[in-house]
């Protein structure tokens, strides 16, 4: 009698444990609109290769007339090795379909290209892509408003970038918006990107940088160090964020490395049209060097990155974050303006009510040598 018994009570939790999942809460949704949102699901979205062979900047915007001011622009740069835009191609959908003119520079050929070459790569294909669209109708790039986005090793190319625009004729940012950054090299042969002077950084710059709570430390400590050494933007327009894991309902949210990518193949790059290079131009002499390989675990980050699905951590700890905060700078706001929004760090709730963990957000503590912030006001001669 006892040994029925027992084996009702485990045939009632097997059955209740095959109905878990289906019955768990489940998380938010993508909104229909605003941050984060859906944008405009009806529209066209012109899929370009700027450039000709290895030498090429993809760019994805509305089909149809840009308006009068032009289109802003979100200029992505990828984790290292995960050079194809539909790694990303989620995140790009939802700002093409908002209204930006995204530029994807594939600033490296993989197992080919040294870290070191990466930030001149990015700047030289970059000025190309903006120099091709320019007189757009559709395209029409608004230099006036210009944000970052990177991802592991792409953002320190993206401070890299704002700190050099004035030198290389590039536009200079409003906003660097930083995802689980990497890449850095620790020392001047050490592998990795190396940072240029980050304080040339403008000061009216607004700069976040973002981490989730799986595998961590790295992301921590890179992002710090940017936002310290960005040393000429005040404390006043920094942002560290830390996104949550939450494994409340199913699927279950987990803020990993990979976590702002999200697979779209209409973004693959193998669809996109590429102009071969032109005859009478011919390739430098390649020369091999030992940190142009993927190591093991940046091989096992880029499968990760490609296998990524669009979840609620995208829609709201990444790309919500990143509308609302590009909306501020390009306003003229600070940091001060994103926390005061209520919505900014909110993650809505589980369909059973519960809310999803909130954004952790702080202001990074103010660099040593860093002036006040009045001091570090923009002159009239910058």
């Amino acid at each position: 009698m006892r040994l029925t018994a027992r084996r009702a009570f485990l045939a009632g939790l097997l059955a209740y444990g095959s109905l878990a999942p289906a019955q768990a809460a489940s998380p938010p949704v993508q909104p229909k609109e605003g941050p984060g949102g859906i944008g405009d699901a009806q529209a066209g979205v012109t899929k370009r290769a700027l450039g000709r062979g290895a030498n090429v900047t993809f760019a994805f915007y509305m089909t149809g007339a840009a308006p009068a001011q032009g289109r802003p622009v979100a200029v992505f740069l990828h984790g290292w090795g995960a050079v194809n835009p539909q790694s990303y191609g989620a995140w790009i959908d939802h700002l093409a379909r908002t209204g930006w003119l995204v530029l994807f520079p594939r600033f490296q050929d993989v197992n080919r290209t040294r870290p070191a070459d990466a930030t001149a790569n990015a700047s030289r294909l970059l000025k190309a892509a903006l120099d091709e669209v320019a007189a757009d109708p559709e395209a029409k790039p608004d230099r006036g408003r210009v944000a970052l986005i990177g991802h592991l090793a792409g953002v320190p190319l993206a401070m890299n970038l704002a700190a050099e625009a004035a030198a290389s004729g590039l536009p200079a940012p409003k906003l660097v918006f930083g995802t689980m950054p990497g890449g850095i090299a620790s020392g001047p042969k050490a592998r990795g990107i190396a940072l240029a002077d980050l304080s040339a950084i403008p000061a009216e710059t607004l700069i976040l940088t973002v981490i989730g709570d799986r595998d961590a430390r790295a992301a921590d400590v890179a992002a710090r160090r940017l936002l310290r050494e960005a040393d000429a933007v005040p404390v006043e327009r920094k942002l560290f964020l830390r996104a949550l894991s939450d494994d409340h309902g199913f699927p279950a949210l987990a803020a990993t490395l990979a976590a702002p990518a999200a697979v779209d193949t209409a973004y693959d790059a193998g669809a996109i049209k590429v102009q071969p290079e032109a005859k009478d131009v011919k390739p430098p002499p390649f020369k091999w060097s030992a940190d142009m390989a993927l190591s093991g675990e940046q091989q096992t980050l880029v499968s990760q990155i490609n296998n990524a699905r669009a979840d609620t951590l995208d829609y709201l700890a990444f790309w919500k974050t990143f509308d609302l905060a590009a909306a501020a700078a390009f306003a003229g706001g600070n940091a001060a303006t994103l926390k005061m929004n209520p919505r900014f760090a909110d993650m809505e709730r589980w369909s059973d009510g519960w809310p999803v963990k909130r954004i952790a957000v702080e202001t990074p503590k103010p660099h040593p040598t860093a002036q006040p912030a009045a001091q570090n006001a923009p002159s009239a001669k910058r």
